[in-house]
């Protein structure tokens, strides 16, 4: 069990690998990121509460 888990984890970043021709832009440009689904779910959200928490951290600051 521990070595097929084992397995399993060093072999997941060959079985992600992207390949060309997922999405409808380049893929290896930062629109990519922005503007296709499976990025986007995560690009957006992380650039929102990064964003959240520097103008939280002023207004704290500054207070």
């Amino acid at each position: 069990m521990k070595r097929s888990l084992l397995l399993s984890i060093i072999l997941l970043p060959l079985m992600a690998s992207a390949h060309p021709g997922h999405g409808t832009t380049e893929g290896f440009t930062i629109i990519h990121y922005f503007t296709e689904w499976n990025h986007a779910i995560i690009t957006w959200p992380v650039i929102l509460l990064t964003i959240g928490l520097v103008i939280r951290a002023r207004r704290t600051r500054n207070a």
